[in-house]
């Protein structure tokens, strides 16, 4: 189960149990994808939350600065009672969605956010900033205001917590993941130090809690245990499509991770590359096995298992948004004819002006790249530079020096 889509903004898509959210613009649709008799969609767009009290100036005292009213990340609970957004205008919306959905709250968030979960007892939601920080948000107090958690010196990519919330897990741009404490953040367990790229996403395993999974933009996907920092297995996602390394630059970074426990599967999407990466996860010997991989028409926004082990995909296409993979003889296969998929899919072909501005964009990591330099090549430059601006100026003294000898053999003639 993938309990919601998080980081880079683009369209999303959750499922927890019987509920399926899609999202898409400042806009997400949501309905209960396993009931596809009934006619229960909800819909909600950011623009009617309307300004909130900080719409001159953020709870930081600057400035604010227009934005739009996108979807920038969201999740469900783990019991799927709740769900919690926030978008470019730096809100957090909380919603309720049993016995219907019901919106709670919306409140203001001090930075953009990149990512956010809610804790398993249901009582947080943690929200990690562009600026480093992870703030938490009560929802038994749905209108209290957030309380700083911890901080970091970069820009945090995810957040993710221990199935018994006692860790918090965070990922930076500068290739770190921190372990701390859940009821101390201050309190560092371990650092998880490996990744040479920005990590872009870390996931705890339900079934196995002391391992994580993360991604980077280092084309590579990392087991560990994390209490202790040690890397378990390594996966170098270019040697599985050297074509596609070669095409892109060999700059795989993860967007999406996908777990199923049933059968340990883990789906992996990377970003604008249109192929989803399938892998085994080998509790025996604690390896990654790569399994399959399931070529797209068009590019992948993003992926989601259901419990039974369904694999959901919705992509960059308006005529076929939804696509469901099921494992057959160790094989994924489509699935043509499931009524769950028939129904989402009109749903999402009813509503596609919610991806329209989302098509054929250019990829959100490409900035998060470190800039590399060649210290010698800028210092040969540089020096040759100097050289001809003194060869310049040895000219220049040279001329200016013969036109003073010739007006003083000038004046000499007279």
């Amino acid at each position: 189960m993938e309990a919601g889509a998080a980081g880079c903004r683009g369209p999303g898509l959750a499922l927890c149990g019987a509920l399926m959210a899609a999202s898409g613009g400042s806009r997400f649709l949501a309905s209960r994808y396993q009931e596809p008799s009934v006619d229960d969609l909800f819909m909600y767009d950011c623009i009617t939350a309307g300004k909130n009290s900080q719409e001159d100036r953020g709870q930081d005292g600057q400035p604010a600065v227009k934005t739009s009213d996108d979807i920038l990340a969201f999740a469900f609970s783990s019991s799927g009672g709740y769900f919690a957004l926030t978008d470019d205008n730096k809100r957090l919306i909380l919603f309720r969605t049993k016995p219907c959905w019901e919106c709670l709250s919306v409140r203001s968030v001090v930075r953009r956010c990149t990512s956010l979960i809610i804790t398993a007892a249901e009582d947080k939601i943690l929200v990690a900033d562009k600026s480093g920080d992870v703030y938490s948000y009560s929802i038994t107090e749905p209108q209290k205001a957030g309380k700083i958690e911890l901080g970091h010196l970069s820009l945090l990519l995810d957040v993710a917590l221990s199935p018994d919330d006692q860790y918090i897990l965070t990922a930076d741009r500068d290739e770190k993941i921190r372990v701390s404490l859940t009821r101390a953040p201050h309190n560092i367990i371990s650092f998880c130090l490996g990744h040479r790229e920005f990590v872009s996403r870390i996931f705890v395993i339900p079934n196995y809690p002391d391992l994580m999974l993360s991604a980077s933009g280092d084309c590579t996907l990392r087991l560990w245990e994390y209490k202790s920092g040690k890397e378990v297995h390594c996966c170098h996602l270019n040697s599985l499509n050297k074509t596609e390394a070669i095409k892109n630059d060999k700059k795989y970074a993860v967007s999406r991770i996908a777990y199923c426990c049933q059968g340990n599967y883990i789906a992996i999407l990377c970003d604008c590359i249109p192929t989803v990466y399938i892998f085994q996860f080998d509790a025996a010997t604690q390896l990654l096995n790569y399994r399959h991989q399931i070529s797209l028409k068009h590019k992948g926004w993003d992926i989601a298992f259901e419990e039974t082990g369904g694999l959901w995909i919705l992509q960059e296409d308006k005529e076929a948004s939804l696509l469901l993979y099921r494992p057959v003889d160790e094989h994924w296969q489509p699935v043509a004819d499931d009524k769950g998929l028939m129904k989402m899919s009109k749903y999402l072909h009813d509503n596609w002006t919610m991806f329209e501005g989302s098509v054929e964009t250019e990829s959100c990591y490409s900035s998060l790249y470190k800039a590399s330099f060649d210290n010698m090549a800028i210092y040969l430059q540089k020096k040759e530079e100097r050289l001809q601006q003194q060869q310049k100026k040895r000219k220049e003294l040279q001329h200016e020096s013969n036109k003073q000898t010739k007006k003083i053999r000038t004046r000499e003639s007279y």
